[in-house]
């Protein structure tokens, strides 16, 4: 079983930052894709960024320039660094990862219980 683990998120006045981290633990063999995915009240999920496993990035046009997603292959560990935010980013982030098991080598999706992000003043 693979467990992934969000912190970082809060409340922050517009135009402030903050950092996210997902910490990814149990029977792990590697991880592929990881992402930072986000839902607003009434709203869909959506994807903010994803990062392959050599470094490749993507980022949803509302973020692009001010987020930034990085990953310690070592450490398991996501994490998305958020710049010059803006009400609109208000959400509840959620960490992606896809990981080939440890067990059976088979590749399986899990997701994170997310983490609240509020930018208002």
């Amino acid at each position: 079983q693979v467990q992934l683990v969000e912190s970082g998120g809060g409340l922050v006045q517009p135009g402030g930052s903050l950092r996210l981290s997902c910490a990814a633990s149990g029977t792990i063999f590697s991880i592929s894709g990881m992402g930072w995915y986000r839902q607003a009240p009434g709203k869909q999920r959506e994807l903010v960024a994803g990062i392959n496993s050599g470094g490749v990035t993507n980022y949803a046009g509302s973020v692009k320039g001010r987020f930034t997603i990085s990953r310690d292959n070592a450490k398991n560990m996501l994490y998305l660094q958020m710049n010059s935010l803006k009400p609109e980013d208000t959400a509840v982030y959620y960490c992606n990862a896809v990981v080939l098991s440890g067990i059976d080598m088979n590749e399986y999706e899990y997701w994170g219980q997310g983490t609240q992000v509020t930018v208002s003043s």
